[in-house]
C-alpha cells in the first residue's frame, strides 16, 4: 500500500525567518511575523530556507559600487536612517536571503504556475539608494531576470502595499515591457511619490467596499489591458485597520477577497504569479501573521 505524499501539490514557499540580525530594543521592524507566518503555513506546504541572492544577480538592477559599499559596511548614518535599519553583516545577509527567496519563487512560478516568498516585496529600494527597510528591490530584479532570460515577454507588478512602490516605479519606468501598478495611500509614506505605469492613490480610512471597487474596476482591467505573461503580486497586509503605519480600514475578510481577486485573475489569464508579503505592522501581531499567511492559503485554494 502506497503512502500518500504529505502535500498533494507541487507548490512550496521560502522564508528567511531563521536569518537574524541585531536590532536596538523596541525597534519597529516586525521580526516576529516571519517565523509566525512560516509556522502557520508549514502544515500546508513545504517552507524552505531561501538561497542568498548572488551579488552578480543583485547588480542586474543595482549599482555595483553602491552594492560594494553595503557589502563592506562603508555606509554613513544618513544611509542607515533612510533604510531604517542599522548596518551589520547579518542584516545584509538577511536582505540577500529575502531577495533570493523571491528569485527562487520566480523559478518555481515558471515551472508550476505559482511561487511564494514569505518575505520580500522590498519596493522602496532604488538602484543606488535604500529606503524603508528595503535594501534590494526584488520586484525590479525579478522583472529584469524574467525579461533577460526569456521567462516572460511582458511583466506586470501589482503592488497592493499601503505605501507606494516608489523604488520599483523608478527602476522599471524606462522598461516598456513592464507595467507597474500601485494602489496606495495618497497621503502616506513615501511623501515624494514616483510615477508608476498606473498609480491609484486613495484617501485615509478606505474600507473593503471602496478598495475592492477600485481593484476590480480600475486596477485589474489595467493589468489585463497590458496583457502580461508574468504577474508579480506584492500582497501587503498594511492595508488592514489597526496597522501602525497604514491609514486604511480593511478587514481580514476584505484583504482575503483582494487576494482571491488577484490570484483568480492570474488563473483565468493562465499566467504564472509570484507572491511576496510586503508590509504589515498591525498593532495586533496575530492579525498580521494571519493576514500574511492568508495570501498563501488563498493561493493554495485558488491556484491548485
Amino acid at each position: 500500500m502506497s503512502v500518500p505524499a504529505p502535500f498533494p501539490h507541487a507548490f512550496r514557499a521560502y522564508s528567511p525567518a531563521d536569518f537574524h540580525f541585531p536590532l536596538p530594543e523596541g525597534h519597529r521592524f516586525p521580526y516576529y511575523k516571519y517565523a509566525g507566518v512560516r509556522d502557520v503555513l508549514r502544515p500546508h506546504l513545504p517552507v524552505l530556507d531561501p538561497p542568498a541572492l548572488s551579488w552578480t544577480d543583485a547588480a542586474r538592477v543595482h549599482d555595483p559600487q553602491w552594492l560594494r559599499r553595503w557589502r563592506r559596511g562603508e555606509v554613513d548614518r544618513a544611509e542607515e536612517r533612510a533604510l531604517g535599519l542599522p548596518w551589520s553583516p547579518d542584516m545584509v545577509e538577511r536582505s540577500r536571503r529575502a531577495a533570493g527567496g523571491s528569485l527562487a519563487a520566480l523559478r518555481d512560478a515558471v515551472q508550476t504556475g505559482w511561487g511564494a516568498n514569505l518575505a520580500g516585496g522590498t519596493h522602496h529600494s532604488f538602484a543606488d539608494r535604500a529606503e524603508g527597510f528595503c535594501l534590494l528591490n526584488d520586484a525590479a530584479l525579478l522583472t529584469r531576470v524574467a525579461l533577460d532570460e526569456g521567462l516572460a515577454s511582458r511583466v506586470a507588478v501589482i503592488d497592493l502595499d499601503v505605501h507606494q512602490g516608489n523604488g520599483t516605479a523608478a527602476m522599471l519606468g524606462p522598461e516598456a515591457r513592464a507595467f507597474t501598478l500601485s494602489v496606495h495611500g495618497e497621503r502616506n509614506y513615501p511623501f515624494r511619490k514616483e510615477r508608476s505605469s498606473l498609480d491609484l492613490g486613495l484617501g485615509d480610512g478606505v474600507t473593503d467596499r471602496e478598495y475592492l471597487d477600485v481593484l476590480r474596476r480600475q486596477a485589474l482591467p489595467a493589468v489585463e489591458a497590458f496583457r502580461p505573461d508574468l504577474l508579480l503580486f506584492l500582497a501587503g497586509a498594511d492595508v488592514l485597520a489597526g496597522d501602525r503605519f497604514g491609514r486604511f480600514a480593511l478587514s481580514l475578510d476584505g484583504l482575503r477577497e483582494r487576494n482571491r481577486a488577484v490570484l483568480g485573475w492570474a488563473k483565468s489569464a493562465a499566467i504564472p504569479v509570484v507572491t511576496m508579503l510586503a508590509g504589515g505592522y498591525n498593532r495586533d501581531h496575530a492579525l498580521t501573521i494571519q493576514a500574511h499567511a492568508s495570501v498563501v492559503l488563498d493561493g493554495l485554494d485558488v491556484l491548485r
